[in-house]
């Protein structure tokens, strides 16, 4: 049986395992295939201002590599990652209020590897993973290809619903908590402190782990900042973060920091899949932190997001029927958007694609599969001009559908 034309794998000849036939694509990505074609206005895509990469100093960075660490730089590296570069992250994470070294600190190919790496080294077929609901496509992605089972809390504008977290553990005794606790991927939603102290108290009290994907904490633009769940109590939290939204995806340097005993194993982990993360890309973020560079770029990413952010709020506000809702998030770089429940995301998507205008239905973003009614917008990546008049395209599509 031909599953790719063009890559022309029979599986039959091939022997393709069926757990890995049965994973879907992610998407977002198929979208963005759509999305691609010349005139189509994209808020879909988790894609940073491509024009706000700051080429120069990654630049000086190159050469001050180069110059400082010769070949080394272009050498294997260890799996835990480049000392210098787990130092200075350890040491900025204790400033912010998490007592960390270079022993907490483990550096991955962007922060979806350091997902894979925790699902391969906590997953067994059928174990459950508690989540927010709706939550990360691409975690859900992961943790599906080690079969894992699902048990969500709702949200409401605080973050998960506590009581229903503790309900959940009960029946369902999950493996993980898994959640995106600032500016939330997909609805921009931040949990607040007392929620984060509530979480933790059950993490510690059932004996389950709290992964924080928290890839977007350090793009606030408004209202004040939360400490993070692990300042709040740091042996029940795994901590991921990443640079691909606050310097450069294409990098693809993440990094997580845990408590030093599960680093071990978590390492070996690594081990199997890339050996290491790339040497010369872990200097140069090193270089490009060490130097001061990091904080002045945060202020102009930081401004550029609320301009847009506040462009497309507006927009919805002028443009939308009655019936429609959304998020107003504090930063990040995602909203969320309920039609009313008749209405079908998925299905309207097409016509959307007609109108020259691409977004993300929600649906996938649900493990109960709910949700056929949400979509997720992304105001970074489009100008304030097409941010406006995509809204203005969608508001044409909503009335037409109500």
């Amino acid at each position: 049986m031909l599953i790719d034309e063009n890559s022309k794998v029979y599986t039959e000849m091939w022997k393709v395992t069926p757990h890995v036939l049965g994973l879907e694509a992610s998407i977002i990505r198929e979208i963005l295939k759509i999305s691609s074609k010349p005139g189509v206005i994209n808020l879909a895509g988790g894609l940073p201002a491509p024009e706000l990469f700051p080429i120069t100093q990654l630049q000086k960075c190159m050469s001050d590599v180069v110059q400082k660490y010769g070949p080394s730089a272009f050498q294997y590296s260890l799996s835990m990652g480049v000392v210098e570069l787990r130092e200075e992250i350890a040491k900025r994470a204790t400033e912010r209020g998490t007592a960390s070294t270079k022993d907490n600190v483990l550096i991955t190919s962007g922060a979806q590897q350091a997902i894979e790496l925790i699902a391969r080294a906590f997953i067994e077929p059928g174990d459950y993973i508690l989540t927010e609901n709706p939550t990360y496509l691409g975690a859900l992605q992961a943790f599906n290809y080690y079969k894992a089972q699902y048990t969500s809390a709702e949200m409401d504008n605080e973050g998960m619903i506590i009581d229903q977290v503790e309900q959940k553990i009960k029946e369902h005794n999950p493996k993980l908590i898994y959640t995106v606790s600032n500016f939330q991927n997909p609805t921009g939603i931040t949990m607040s402190f007392e929620r984060r102290k509530q979480l933790v108290e059950l993490a510690a009290r059932y004996n389950v782990p709290i992964i924080d994907d928290n890839p977007y904490g350090d793009i606030r633009f408004e209202g004040e900042h939360v400490p993070t769940l692990k300042s709040i109590s740091g042996d029940e939290v795994i901590a991921l973060r990443t640079f691909s939204k606050i310097i450069s995806p294409g990098i693809r340097i993440g990094w997580m920091n845990s408590p030093s005993d599960i680093l071990p194993h978590i390492e070996k982990v690594k081990q199997c899949t890339d050996l290491h993360s790339g040497t010369f890309s872990q200097y140069m973020i090193y270089e490009f932190l060490s130097q001061g560079m990091l904080e002045p770029h945060l202020k102009v990413i930081s401004a550029d997001y609320k301009n847009k952010r506040d462009v497309m709020l507006l927009a919805m506000k002028t443009y939308f029927p009655d019936g429609v809702s959304w998020t107003e998030p504090e930063g990040g770089l995602f909203l969320w958007v309920e039609l009313p429940k008749h209405m079908s995301a998925k299905e309207l998507l097409p016509k959307a694609i007609d109108l020259k205008v691409a977004y993300v239905y929600g649906q996938p973003f649900f493990p109960s599969g709910d949700g056929e009614n949400t979509l997720r917008l992304n105001y970074c990546n489009a100008t304030p001009e097409n941010i406006e008049e995509g809204i203005k395209r969608l508001a044409i599509l909503f009335k037409e559908n109500l």
